[in-house]
């Protein structure tokens, strides 16, 4: 991709840290709270969780998402001012889209 797309860079990065977040595997608070350090296992590995595996549909749904919240975004700037950034918005939607088989948000 060229380095002149920003958009398409800013698009892709903020999709692909949902995509990570959501690979996430959640930490229950009392595994937070209950080892003394005395008894924490150590070694190589030992904290390391597997992330969860996302449907086809999951992933379309993150993309949605984020299409979603850029056209609304850009919805609620009006102003003049804001024109730059309200096609840099569209812009970043229109990337995405391309991601999908249907091509809606």
């Amino acid at each position: 991709m060229r380095a002149r797309d920003k958009a398409a860079v800013s698009a892709l990065r903020a999709t692909l840290a949902a995509l990570d977040n959501a690979e996430a595997v959640p930490v229950d608070e009392a595994e937070l709270r209950g080892v003394a350090l005395e008894h924490a296992p150590a070694g190589v590995g030992v904290t390391e969780a597997a992330r969860r595996e996302l449907s086809e549909r999951a992933v379309a749904d993150i993309v949605r998402a984020e299409v979603t919240e850029r056209l609304d975004a850009a919805a609620q700037l009006s102003a003049s001012a804001h024109a730059d950034r309200v096609a840099r918005l569209h812009a970043e939607a229109a990337v995405l889209l391309r991601f999908l088989d249907d091509g809606a948000p």
